[in-house]
């Protein structure tokens, strides 16, 4: 026979940790699988830190960040832990960048404080940094990190002190979806729930296909560069910026930042990658290239790191939608499933509240916070 529980959870990364921790809020019997070890290095989730921000080129993220960072305090509370630091944040590059444009016409129109300096006053404020001539930049001083490992773990342990179970290293093999439950069978026995959450990351497209419903996921392989500081206490979180660079008319991507802390290197890398149509077809290995292509850009912006060592380079995978945004909705067909994917490389600073909406949704049919932006139904209108 299947052991019993109110909700399954497919995947311990990011969004199915803050899940399993709000479903155990409401009480709810959770039970969390994920098919590696716990804090893996094969998805999305694991590392030194993830930026947090208001600064967003969608009205609908800035408002969402407001509701987000008052639930991360609350985690920290209740952990008696720091997982978000505040370091301020620049976003800058030319004028007439539309990415730009936009972020700075959602802060403003979201009433969040920032200020928008001269290239003049910008190289005063941050040494560390090169303006170009014509460039905007816009700071904002709640801008910071996620330590991410931390907070994953932080909500399985949570989830656990309310009686939730994780099982790592367990593999799901097959998934039935009756009208009101869902029986899944693992390589470590059968479980069955009233209620399914897929959180399965780069795995939720062949995992859904098991349910009937093909969501347009691509699989992108990114590097993340770390590059050593040890000849500077410039790049330190404690003095410097999360940045955020709007240079398309320069290089093919945008490229972001976050300062070294607890000895992790400063990080510096593209915001995309190769595509990809499974994770099984990734190869691991970092990219020389890749490295080359961040230091041509530090060469002209950040040229006090430009030849630094680098400490570490590691490939992180991006789930993506065709517009970049999430999804977190019902299934179409099944109620009683509930679907986060495709966070497309910026959704880790709204995981604790994603996963507060994946419980909304699957106990009490819709949440109050704003996920027009996210449903289902937009890939088939």
């Amino acid at each position: 026979m299947s052991e019993s529980f109110d909700v399954i959870i497919i995947g311990a990364g990011a969004m199915g940790s803050a899940a399993a921790y709000y479903f155990s809020k409401r009480k709810q019997r959770v039970l969390l699988l994920e098919q590696f070890e716990l804090d893996h290095r094969r998805g999305s989730s694991y590392g030194y830190s993830r930026i947090i921000r208001y600064s967003y080129d969608y009205p609908e993220y800035v408002e969402l960040a407001k509701d987000t960072f008052p639930l991360w305090f609350a985690v920290e509370d209740s952990l008696g832990e720091q997982l978000y630091v505040k370091t301020g944040g620049i976003d800058f590059g030319p004028a007439d960048d539309e990415m730009l444009r936009a972020t700075i016409e959602a802060v403003q129109s979201g009433m969040i404080e920032h200020e928008l300096l001269s290239v003049e006053e910008a190289h005063r404020r941050f040494p560390q940094y090169r303006f170009g001539e014509g460039f905007r930049v816009l700071y904002q001083p709640d801008t910071g990190f996620v330590k991410a490992s931390s907070a994953v773990k932080g909500h399985i342990k949570l989830a656990r002190q309310n009686g939730a179970v994780l099982k790592d290293n367990t593999v799901v093999t097959d998934l039935s979806i009756n009208r009101d439950s869902v029986e899944v069978a693992t390589n470590a026995g059968d479980y069955s729930a009233g209620k399914l959450v897929v959180t399965a990351g780069s795995w939720a497209r062949s995992l859904l296909l098991e349910t009937g419903l093909d969501l347009p996921l691509t699989v992108l392989r990114c590097q993340l560069n770390f590059m050593s500081t040890s000849h500077s206490s410039l790049y330190g979180f404690d003095t410097c910026p999360v940045w955020i660079a709007h240079v398309s008319n320069l290089f093919p991507e945008t490229l972001y930042g976050i300062p070294s802390h607890a000895d992790s290197g400063f990080k510096v890398a593209f915001h995309g990658g190769a595509p990809h149509s499974h994770p099984s077809e990734i190869d691991y290995n970092p990219d020389p290239e890749n490295v080359e292509g961040v230091r041509e850009f530090m060469r002209s912006h950040i040229p006090g790191l430009a030849e630094a060592p680098v400490r570490e380079s590691r490939i992180c995978l991006y789930t993506q939608t065709p517009d970049e945004h999430f999804i977190v909705d019902r299934h179409p067909q099944h109620a009683h499933v509930v679907i986060g994917a495709g966070f497309s490389g910026h959704g880790f600073k709204f995981s604790t509240i994603v996963g507060k909406m994946l419980s909304d949704l699957a106990l009490d049919g819709a949440t109050p916070h704003n996920d027009r932006l996210f449903k289902i139904n937009r890939f088939s209108a």
